[in-house]
C-alpha cells in the first residue's frame, strides 16, 4: 500500500508541477505524513530540466508547508489539548508523541518550532501543541516560514545533485528516498549539534542566573 501511495504521490509532482509539491508539503506539514523526500527532490530534477524553476520549487513548497502547518495550528488551538489526547490515536498521534512535541515548544519556544521543521517525526507534528499552548501567532508564522524554507531548499538542492548523477531512481520512488536520505546525513547531524548547543546555552544562562532574595 505504501508503495502505491509513493506512485501516485510522485505523480501528483510530475503532473501538477508547483501546485503539486504545495499540496503534497502541505499534507505533509500536517498529521498526513507524505514523505517530502518524495516531493521536493524530483520537483528540483524536473526543474533543472527546464519544466519549473528551482526557486519556484522551494517557494511552493515552503508555501505548501506553511499552509499545512497553520491549518493544525488553529485547528489543534480551537479543539484543544483534551480532544486530542482523546482521539489523536485514530490519527497516529500518540500520547507519547504528543507530550514529547509539547516539552519541545515549552523548552525551545521560537528556536523549538524552527528546528522542528528540520526534523523527522517532530516536522508534522510540532504545530499540534503550539496551537494548544497559544504560541503567539507571528512567532510562530515566522518560525514555520524559516524552518519549512530552509528544509524545502536543503531537500531541493539535494534532489538536483542525487537524481542528476543517478536518474534511474525516478523509477522507483522507494529507491528515491533512500538515496536522499543517505544523503541527508551531514544536515541532520549540524541540526543535532545545532540544537545540542543551544541546549547547553539554555543550561548556562538558567545556571548563571542569580537569585532573587527579595521579599
Amino acid at each position: 500500500m505504501l508503495h502505491d501511495l509513493l506512485k501516485v504521490w510522485f505523480h501528483w509532482v510530475e503532473v501538477w508541477g508547483y501546485w503539486g509539491v504545495f499540496f503534497l508539503m502541505a499534507m505533509e506539514s500536517s498529521i498526513i505524513p507524505v514523505p517530502s523526500e518524495v516531493v521536493m527532490p524530483p520537483a528540483a530534477f524536473w526543474a533543472a530540466q527546464g519544466r519549473m524553476s528551482f526557486a519556484g520549487v522551494v517557494l511552493a513548497g515552503t508555501a505548501g508547508s506553511y499552509f499545512g502547518s497553520i491549518v493544525s495550528y488553529w485547528a489543534s488551538r480551537w479543539i484543544g489539548e483534551a480532544v486530542l489526547t482523546r482521539y489523536g490515536k485514530r490519527f497516529g498521534i500518540s500520547q507519547e508523541k504528543l507530550n514529547f512535541a509539547q516539552t519541545w515548544v515549552k523548552q525551545f519556544g521560537s528556536f523549538g518550532i524552527f528546528t522542528a521543521r528540520l526534523l523527522p517525526v517532530v516536522r508534522h507534528l510540532i504545530s499540534i501543541p503550539a496551537g494548544f499552548l497559544k504560541m503567539p501567532v507571528s512567532a510562530f508564522s515566522m518560525a514555520t516560514t524559516l524552518g519549512a524554507g530552509l528544509w524545502c531548499f536543503v531537500l531541493a538542492w539535494l534532489g538536483q545533485e542525487a537524481i542528476g548523477s543517478n536518474p534511474e531512481v525516478l523509477q522507483s520512488p522507494e529507491a528515491m528516498v533512500i538515496v536522499i536520505k543517505a544523503k541527508m546525513h551531514w544536515f541532520m547531524g549540524g541540526v543535532i549539534l545545532l540544537i545540542a548547543l543551544y541546549g547547553v546555552m539554555l543550561l548556562m544562562k538558567k545556571r548563571l542566573r542569580k537569585p532573587d532574595y527579595s521579599f
